[in-house]
């Protein structure tokens, strides 16, 4: 798939996630990037296979912390 492809979907499945965790998006969550990147590899493993620059583990963790409003983490 193309990474564009793959991104829209990852930004789209964050939020899938968060529903099935229980998640609201209040400001004291934290949703933890390892326990979406496993469900993600364990449910949807198509969307992690794309060509880029650094890692693939790396885009997807910047487009969930993006889509989780994490961002000041980085």
């Amino acid at each position: 798939m193309k990474k564009k492809e793959c991104e829209e979907a990852i930004r789209w499945l964050c939020h899938e996630w968060a529903k099935s965790q229980g998640l609201r998006g209040t400001p004291d969550e934290e949703p933890h990037f390892e326990a979406f990147y496993a469900w993600v590899k364990d449910n949807y493993p198509r969307y992690l296979r794309f060509r880029t620059t650094i890692s693939v583990a790396y885009d997807v963790e910047l487009w969930f912390d993006q889509e989780m409003k994490q961002t000041w983490r980085r």
